[in-house]
């Protein structure tokens, strides 16, 4: 017996082409790159980007029904196709910063005309995410998360610090690049690193960094090889600097402020889904949100880690083919 036709969650949506697009000019001399998707009429949707500073890509319009979507993408501050780019060394990033950001999407929200809209994102797209309905909770619809984290320090130190016991060869490798005053701090280190004045010294950090978050997902039984160092120089660079600086200043966020202020999201719709064998963000923080935020469905994926698998996205795709109903 053939098997029945899948379900439309069941196949990735295919991918559109932007219908409208430019540069936001947010202040602070930093201009904003966004386009919009699928269907003029849709529901607005916001997808964030990770990295921080990793930017928009076309894959990320692939869980999206364009005909029930009006989706919108946008690049973060100094990343992406927004402008001025971090990955030049005179661009200041002084005025780049989780707050920043927040204003940012509230401006282009505003110059879409859009009343309310729903946000979809993962890993620090989940941060950003949850720092932005929190501020602004009667703005969002529903929002869906693929890889949930709260950038607490216990988090980053997490990444940076407790996972070398899984990795000592190559957590000695990732330490070699910093001064030994800078090793029991290694974001701060490679901040500054990434800011030298020698080009040589911030393209080597940028690729040791890569190389350390490679090897954090190559566990992964569905994971791409390289998905951080295999990115374009130009990109790589502003990143890695992005990255860095936000991490360095724990996203300008007291310590479980997203999870304390979960309450501020009750009656807002959720979808949280994780990986199981996310190594590098483990899932209690996933239970701990779903826990926090009485409106929040969490779905584990057993076979997924970070980059996720199949089954994840087919559950991301459901989840927001559920979210707006034809």
């Amino acid at each position: 017996m053939s098997a029945p036709p899948p379900a439309p969650s069941d196949v990735p949506h295919p991918p559109v082409e932007p219908y409208d697009g430019g540069l936001l000019d947010v202040g602070d001399g930093q201009r904003v790159h966004w386009e919009t998707h699928g269907n003029p009429d849709g529901a607005p949707a916001l997808v964030v980007h990770g990295g921080p500073g990793s930017g928009c890509a076309p894959r990320m319009l692939r869980p999206f029904d364009p005909h029930r979507y009006r989706v919108i993408l946008f690049d973060q501050r100094g990343c992406g196709r927004s402008l001025p780019h971090a990955s030049d060394p005179a661009t200041g990033l002084e005025h780049n910063t989780t707050h920043h950001l927040i204003a940012d999407m509230e401006r282009l929200r505003e110059h879409l005309g859009v009343e309310r809209w729903v946000l979809f994102g993962g890993s620090w797209g989940s941060t950003l995410i949850l720092a932005y309905a929190q501020r602004h909770p009667d703005r969002v619809a529903g929002i869906v998360i693929a890889g949930v984290t709260t950038t607490r320090h216990s988090e980053i130190d997490w990444l940076y610090r407790g996972t070398a016991r899984f990795f000592p060869d190559r957590w000695e490798r990732f330490l070699a690049p910093l001064p030994p005053t800078d090793r029991e701090d290694p974001v701060a280190g490679y901040a500054r690193l990434m800011n030298h004045p020698d080009a040589e010294v911030r393209e080597h950090a940028a690729r040791e960094w890569c190389a350390w978050e490679d090897t954090l997902v190559s566990l992964e039984p569905h994971g791409a090889p390289a998905p951080y160092s295999g990115r374009p120089d130009r990109d790589m660079m502003a990143m890695v600097r992005i990255t860095t600086h936000y991490f360095a200043h724990a996203a300008w966020l007291e310590e479980g402020e997203l999870l304390r202020n979960a309450d501020r999201l009750t009656g807002i719709p959720g979808v949280l889904v994780h990986g199981r064998q996310d190594l590098s963000g483990p899932a209690i923080t996933a239970w701990e949100l779903a826990r926090a935020w009485p409106d929040a469905r969490l779905h584990i994926v057993e076979d997924a880690g970070h980059t996720g698998s199949d089954a994840f996205r087919r559950t991301v795709r459901t989840a927001l083919d559920t979210l707006v109903p034809r």
